[in-house]
């Protein structure tokens, strides 16, 4: 298997591998997602590439899409749609603006249940954070998803301590070589 950089042009190409992952991946628990959500995931992946900074790399065996990881900038004016609103409560203005706007934000990462312990996620992450500025990276997940945490956590990733609040129990998490992380996190 190989891990390869995609352009978004060329992204309509691998939808239904893309889908089929994301389904496979986050009808497990702890998402729990309906298999639909996949067709769902798509049809938002065309706007999501058109953020600036959009980048996504492939698991690809053979022609078989076997993982995804995409990522963008996070826009100086933080977000307020889906969770970033609940973000900017737990974090505050002034945390959001250091740690997050202008950091390269992970939005999803998924390796297809076969897939998985081969060490495609960690490649997807790379690649997708390959050239984050000063390192300056982040994501969201669950503190349900405790194998996703581990994963997240044996990479160097840093959790926030502070919840997000809402029903997904979401915490923010910062990269590795992000400056933020050692003033500001602990481990996962």
């Amino acid at each position: 298997m190989r891990v390869v950089r995609v352009e978004r042009a060329d992204l309509p190409a691998y939808t239904e591998g893309i889908r089929r992952v994301y389904a496979d991946t986050f009808s497990e628990p702890p998402w729990h997602e309906d298999p639909s959500a996949g067709a769902e995931y798509t049809d938002r992946l065309a706007d999501d590439a058109a953020h600036p900074g959009f980048t996504a790399a492939l698991a690809l065996d053979g022609d078989t899409v076997a993982g995804f990881a995409t990522a963008w900038t996070t826009p100086a004016v933080f977000p307020s749609e889906r969770s970033y609103g609940q973000v900017a409560e737990a974090l505050g203005p002034e945390r959001v603006e250091a740690l997050l706007c202008g950091a390269v934000e992970v939005d999803e990462l998924a390796v297809a249940p076969a897939a998985r312990g081969t060490g495609l996620g960690a490649k997807l992450l790379a690649t997708v954070t390959e050239h984050a500025p000063d390192g300056r990276c982040w994501l969201l997940t669950s503190v349900r998803a405790e194998a996703t945490v581990r994963f997240y956590a044996r990479r160097g990733w840093h959790q926030l301590p502070v919840p997000v609040p809402g029903r997904a129990r979401l915490v923010v998490l910062l990269g590795p070589d992000h400056p933020g992380a050692a003033g500001h996190a602990s481990a996962g």
